[in-house]
Order: C-alpha cells, then sequence, then structure tokens
C-alpha cells in the first residue's frame, strides 16, 4: 500500500479540461499533489493548463470510451508516478433527446458509452494497478437525475443510473482490497455551458464546481475510508 504519509498524493483525473475538471485539478494542485490529466484533446489541456505541461504533472489525450486508449494512457502514467492514489473519473457527456418511444440508436449509444462505458475502461486501466498496492480511491460523477426519468432526457438519465449500478457493483468487489468507490451526484453544475445553455435559470441556485471539487476532494481523501458505493447528492 503506498504510504500517503510519506509520498505525494498522485491523483488521475479524467474530462480534466472542463470546468469541473479545471476545479478538480486546482483543487488537488493546492494540495501539493501530482496529477496526470486526461482529456480528448491535448490542446484543450494545454489551454487550460498552462505551465502545467512539461512539469511534474502529465497532460494526456486520450478517449474515455476506448479500453485500448486507457490501457495507453495508463501505461504511460503508472510506471512515471510508481502507482495511483485516486482516479477521479468526471470525462461523460449531457443530451437532450426524443421521447423514449421515439428514442434513436445512436443517441442511446451516445450517452452510455459516455456516462457508462466510459467507466469500465478507465477502471480497466488503472484498478488492477490499486488492487496490487491494496489501496487507492475512484470518484466518479453520477448525477441527481440518475433516481428517476426525466422528459426528453430517458438516455441521459438512463447512463447515469447505469453508472451508478457500476460504483456500487465495483465498490463491493474493490472494497476487499482496500479500494473505495463512490460518487458524487450533483443537480446542475454552475458552469459557463449551463449558463449558456439555460440563460433564464438562476445560477445562485446550483452546485458551484469549486464545492464539487472538495466533495470530491473528501472523497479521495482518508475520511471517506467507510464510504462504499455511496453517491453524495449535491443540490
Amino acid at each position: 500500500m503506498i504510504d500517503t504519509a510519506t509520498a505525494p498524493s498522485h491523483i488521475v483525473i479524467t474530462g480534466a479540461a472542463g470546468a469541473l475538471g479545471r476545479a478538480v485539478a486546482q483543487h488537488f494542485l493546492d494540495q501539493g499533489a501530482r496529477l496526470a490529466l486526461i482529456d480528448h484533446q491535448q490542446d484543450r489541456l494545454t489551454d487550460a493548463f498552462p505551465g502545467l505541461d512539461n512539469s511534474q504533472h502529465l497532460l494526456l489525450a486520450g478517449d474515455v470510451t476506448s479500453q485500448a486508449q486507457m490501457q495507453s494512457v495508463a501505461g504511460q502514467i503508472l510506471p512515471v508516478f510508481k502507482g495511483v492514489d485516486a482516479v477521479v473519473h468526471i470525462a461523460g457527456g449531457f443530451e437532450m433527446g426524443e421521447p423514449v418511444h421515439a428514442l434513436s440508436r445512436a443517441s442511446w449509444d451516445r450517452m452510455l458509452n459516455l456516462n457508462a462505458w466510459s467507466f469500465v475502461a478507465v477502471a480497466h486501466a488503472f484498478l488492477p494497478a490499486m488492487i496490487e498496492q491494496q489501496g487507492g480511491k475512484i470518484v466518479a460523477v453520477t448525477a441527481k437525475s440518475a433516481s428517476r426519468g426525466v422528459a426528453s432526457m430517458a438516455a441521459y438519465c438512463a447512463s447515469k443510473s447505469a453508472l451508478q449500478r457500476l460504483v456500487e457493483a465495483m465498490a463491493a468487489e474493490a472494497a476487499p482490497h482496500g479500494v473505495q468507490v463512490n460518487s458524487i451526484a450533483p443537480s446542475v453544475l454552475d458552469t459557463p455551458a449551463n449558463r449558456q445553455a439555460m440563460p433564464d435559470a438562476n445560477p445562485a441556485q446550483w452546485v458551484s464546481t469549486a464545492v464539487a471539487a472538495q466533495t470530491i476532494g473528501f472523497l479521495a481523501s482518508p475520511g471517506a475510508a467507510a464510504l462504499h458505493g455511496q453517491h453524495l447528492a449535491l443540490d
């Protein structure tokens, strides 16, 4: 097991170039952690994190829905970090869609791939190393809307519900190896994209990315050692 009392934290973050990803990265940077930041385009990472490239941190492009690409990314991270203390899986997607009776297979596959299968691909790449070191944290980002269906959001809600079931199942599988798997389940995050998409809404009623990042930080901390398969609702 990694001795967190003497070794710096090594954190992997997917979807790192997004609004929440940047907030989570800053949270861990403020704690002195060493980061491996993953996003689907390298230029998004270098734009989001000027000055972090060519430093002790790793900025890596990869498709989280591809097991092969996640294995490749892990193959670049694990030999350098010599172990990972936490994986924060933020990458995912949202879209409004058709009503259930008119739901397209393309929309269904897109949401399930981005929000559920990506978790499997990322875990496939990093969980075995955590099991070998007998410790680690995996934190996913699910959604409050995973608890029930919403009109014109069927594929999204189903994909986030599937992600929660994956988190719960993996938590039970990983707990005997000293690995905790949990999620945060926010309502609406206060991001530039959401402000643009919902100009008439009141962002004061939304969840700030800073608060979400602090909650993720808690789930990645020793204080969350007794939490397994939980979804902390942020509203």
